[in-house]
């Protein structure tokens, strides 16, 4: 049947013809029109082929990036009628400062396209906005459109923080807080506490000043203003106590030893404190807080009224304590302590209600994190759970107006959502809706809600909604049209039985598209860790998982051991339990996936960084076979060299002995299957010296294996440029060679 211009076509040209020569004609039409369909067909089909097989390892790692610029966090005006954000669009470099309404309705530029990038944003009242770009704050008048440059600031200045009033602002620069005063347009410096870091290579987790006003390794506070702006609470952390551990810089002039403050499990941490500044004076408080080298501050914050909250947690996790420091007094109250020897790893956040009398803190006292409401005059009555226990709490307390918000996995373990509670009484509402992550920022005033969203096959937007729920609006629109015109692959989410308990599983599965019947595909575990199984965006993990699909893997993570939204007991098996338990649930997933006709038993991969990669390396080791190819990145192989944080999953050497022999070359003599070794050597958090002892046991074992290191490279190689896109084409080109999958060539950047 002939389309109708084909048609019209034909008819046009052959309607003075004698009968017999059109019929001959319209028959050898027919036929070459087929053909000719047919072949269109063909090349639209090869061409469309081709442009999905054209997606290669350059095109994840090009300048611009294929995902464009994520947003920044949010920030509110006071009043809640509009709330800023540092962004770009699509192919434009640097960060421009956008403004929009409440709803979402009404978004716009509002910087100078030609100042540098946002990097800090406050609003000094509700129709004025200022801004940190290089070393000038900014000033945007909302009603004036006007963008103009307000002052300077000391150069490395961050942290940013509008003072009560909004006439000033405080920020922090080489470890201490200076005050910018907008009218005189003059610096102050407000504290002498910062010193130096010993490290000549400003790079790397441990590279932190000896001394400073700012967060701790992993993590703390850094400061915030009293409700009448005549006090700051500051977070200060000394490293000088810890131990001096080289790093060697070999892209120095000459190997230059570089060291950093790095402690061990078992040795002192760096000492975290808390101090109160008068604005005015310079006079500073100190808070007579209990054993600051082995207890981290989690949060601070102020009451209306001026009292002073301060949440701690032990490094091992065992111990939490709130302290409430009452406006005019000088002595902490301790009104909570929770001790429980089987907590590892969590999560901690607190706030004040509105009323200045309660607070309200996130825990882990029942099966599932939930927040709970404590009152500072009875504590003894004990706190009062708020959210419904039948699943996680994902975040400390967010308060607005009279409402709380919060992220939970309600939905199911692989979601997060936004949830309000009206503090007045009621029952917990989900807000969000979209399928995915979301991360959630309400109005001051509670009565709307902008988050970001990210899910598996897209990158992370900015969104506005009720917070009474409703339809969202997107307000960003952040990838590449050569991201958004590509085909990318949705995940599957399964659950199957654990071989070893009573455990159910879950996993995440990206497949390839148009899977041929009767083929067997190869799979690859990766990258794994705890918490995979998640519907949501994950950068250069996730645009590397999808090429690696484009190329004919099957993709799988396993919420193993350690992983949040499936209780406490299961949570909290991983403590002492590193690459134990966990591989026995990887174990449990490989003859899940064995069980399906199109998976090859016999090309079957893991691949992971940090303890990823220590699983992946432990899994070769400890079972042999059960993968033909691993790949162990930054891989931690000797919890002799663990971080002092990470007490909280190993303990120490001194109660624990018998973890610390759990040294992977003591099971090197196991290795049977192929395996690449990953490793920057400015890696402070897995030092590279733990990687290179075990390749020495290898290599005395006589056994066969593969490295690939760069020089320069942090714990954090996956995102730093050149060593993202070298290290994965190695963890490609490995695969590929060993596990037999269809080759597509790597572009060079020149091509």
């Amino acid at each position: 049947m002939h389309p109708p211009m084909t048609r019209a076509l034909i008819q046009q040209y052959t309607i003075n013809l004698p009968d017999t020569y059109r019929s001959k004609l319209m028959k050898q039409i027919a036929f070459w029109q087929t053909w000719m369909v047919a072949g269109l067909l063909m090349m639209l089909s090869a061409t469309v082929t081709a442009q999905e097989a054209e997606l290669t390892l350059d095109d994840l790692f090009a300048t611009p990036k294929l995902t464009g610029t994520t947003p920044s966090r949010p920030v509110w005006a006071p009043n809640s009628e509009h709330f800023a954000f540092s962004w770009s669009e699509p192919g434009n470099p640097g960060r421009g400062l956008w403004v929009s309404t409440s709803d979402g309705k009404e978004v716009r530029l509002s910087s100078n396209t030609t100042s540098p990038s946002v990097r800090d944003i406050v609003w000094a009242d509700p129709n004025t906005i200022v801004s940190l770009r290089g070393n000038n704050l900014w000033q945007t008048s909302l009603s004036q459109k006007v963008d103009q440059q307000l002052m300077r600031v000391e150069a490395g200045a961050r942290y940013l923080s509008i003072a009560p009033g909004g006439n000033q602002a405080a920020y922090v620069n080489n470890g201490d807080l200076w005050l910018a005063d907008f009218h005189s347009k003059q610096n102050r410096r407000l504290t002498e506490i910062g010193i130096a870091s010993l490290s000549s290579l400003p790079k790397g987790r441990y590279s932190r000043p000896e001394r400073e006003i700012g967060p701790g390794i992993w993590s703390g506070p850094t400061y915030k203003w009293s409700p009448d702006g005549k006090k700051i609470a500051f977070h200060l952390v000394d490293r000088r106590e810890m131990r001096k551990v080289p790093f060697p810089n070999y892209l120095a002039e000459e190997t230059d030893p570089n060291e950093v403050r790095r402690g061990y499990p078992g040795d002192p941490n760096e000492i975290r404190r808390v101090g109160v500044l008068d604005v005015e004076s310079g006079n500073i408080i100190y808070l007579d807080l209990p054993d600051p080298h082995a207890n981290q501050v989690i949060d601070f914050n102020w009451s209306p009224g001026g009292d002073l909250l301060v949440d701690i947690a032990s490094d091992t996790a065992v111990e939490r304590k709130l302290f409430v420091l009452a406006a005019g007094e000088s002595q902490l109250q301790e009104i909570w302590r929770g001790v429980r020897e089987s907590r590892m790893y969590t999560s901690f956040g607190s706030a004040w209600h509105p009323d200045g009398q309660q607070v309200i803190f996130l825990s882990d006292m029942g099966d599932r994190y939930g927040l709970y409401a404590i009152d500072v005059a009875t504590p003894e009555d004990g706190p009062q759970l708020l959210t419904d226990p039948s699943y996680d709490v994902l975040s400390a307390p967010i308060i607005a107006g009279d409402v709380l918000f919060y992220a939970g996995n309600g939905v199911n373990p692989y979601e997060q959502h936004l949830y309000r509670l009206d503090l007045s009484g009621g029952d917990p509402e989900q807000v969000t809706n979209l399928a995915g992550q979301n991360v959630g920022y309400p109005s001051p005033d509670g009565r709307h809600l902008a988050f970001r969203h990210s899910n598996d096959i897209a990158p992370p937007e900015l969104y506005a909604v009720s917070s009474e729920g409703g339809g969202a609006t997107q307000i960003t629109q952040s990838p590449l049209p050569a991201f958004t015109e590509r085909t990318w692959t949705a995940a599957e989410y399964v659950t199957f039985p654990s071989l070893v308990d009573d455990y159910t599983l879950h996993a995440r599965i990206l497949k390839p598209a148009n899977m041929q019947a009767g083929k067997k595909y190869p799979v690859l575990f990766g990258p794994v860790y705890s918490n995979t199984a998640r519907n949501r965006w994950a950068g250069n993990y996730s645009l590397v998982q999808q090429l690696l699909v484009k190329k004919g893997y099957i993709i799988v993570q396993v919420d193993s051991r350690g992983s949040n939204g499936y209780g406490r007991a299961f949570r909290e098996e991983f403590l002492l339990g590193f690459a134990d338990q966990d591989i026995e649930d990887y174990a449990s997933a490989v003859a899940y996936m064995e069980s399906l006709a199109y998976v090859d038993p016999d090309r079957i991969g893991i691949w992971g960084s940090s303890y990823g990669g220590t699983l992946s390396v432990y899994s070769l080791l400890m079972k042999p076979g059960l993968f033909q190819v691993g790949v162990a990145a930054a891989a931690a192989v000797d919890p002799v060299f663990f971080g002092t944080d990470d007490v909280a999953i190993v303990r120490s050497p001194q109660t624990n002995p018998e973890i610390f022999e759990r040294k992977a070359l003591n099971y090197a003599a196991n290795l049977e299957d192929k395996l690449l070794f990953v490793h920057g050597i400015q890696d402070h958090v897995v030092p590279f010296k733990t990687t290179a002892v075990l390749a020495e046991e290898l290599i005395k074992q006589g056994k066969d294996f593969d490295f690939a290191f760069a020089p320069g490279a942090t714990h954090g190689w996956s995102r730093e440029p050149n060593y993202d896109r070298y290290l994965f084409g190695k963890i490609m080109e490995y695969f590929d060679r060993h596990l037999d999958a269809p080759v597509v060539r790597l572009k060079s950047a020149s091509e």
